[in-house]
């Protein structure tokens, strides 16, 4: 269950003031994410949301505070599960930085670090001074062909997240009949043709 789900799960039953500052916990925590923090502690969220709703720490940590403390700790959750972008240096997130939307500016903060932890596989695996052939494939079988372009099994699972309602959802996106991914604010975030692309890709390359 994600954040959001928990919250109208938690609000569901509950007075308006316990309601009332379940809101306010989950916009300061959404503000953590969105600043790409995964700092989800009683004191910096207490400290954050003084006096826009959210209660003391200590208030959080009382016996009275349990659906507190189960709210904040659905996003530390959801943070442990997010790749880390420490691996990425200032000056490769000058770029990012100059996306206004939020959740744009974090999805691409993690695909950054994503692509730079593969580079670093990538060189590993392959060593110092080691001589690399390219083909043009001209003279190659198309047996070999097939099986050289063929997606291997987490290519495919890696495409296919992209394609999924989970990714669409955790991002607040939405598919359009152009092949095309949007934001909230109907900003392109991906172009047209990139799902018909994926498809395509996951359809003839498996």
């Amino acid at each position: 269950m994600n954040p959001e789900e928990l919250l109208t799960t938690l609000q569901k039953g509950s007075s308006k003031k316990i309601q009332e500052t379940l809101a306010a916990i989950y916009n300061v925590c959404i503000e953590q994410k969105e600043r790409g923090v995964n700092d989800y502690s009683y004191t910096t969220i207490a400290r954050l949301g003084s006096g826009r709703g959210v209660p003391k720490a200590q208030s959080i940590r009382n016996s009275s505070g349990a659906k507190y403390r189960a709210l904040i700790q659905a996003f530390a959750d959801d943070a442990a599960n997010m790749p880390s972008t420490k691996n990425i240096s200032k000056k490769e997130l000058d770029w990012i930085e100059e996306i206004q939307n939020p959740k744009q500016k974090l999805l691409a903060k993690i695909m950054a670090s994503q692509l730079k932890e593969a580079q670093k596989i990538v060189d590993e695996m392959i060593p110092p001074n080691q001589r690399i052939d390219i083909y043009d494939h001209k003279n190659v079988s198309q047996e070999q062909k097939n099986k050289s372009y063929k997606l291997t099994n987490q290519e495919v699972r890696a495409l296919s997240y992209l394609l999924s309602d989970e990714f669409l959802k955790k991002w607040s996106f939405k598919a359009t009949e152009y092949g095309e991914i949007i934001d909230t604010n109907n900003n392109v975030v991906f172009k047209a043709a990139t799902l018909d692309a994926l498809r395509k890709a996951i359809t003839f390359l498996t």
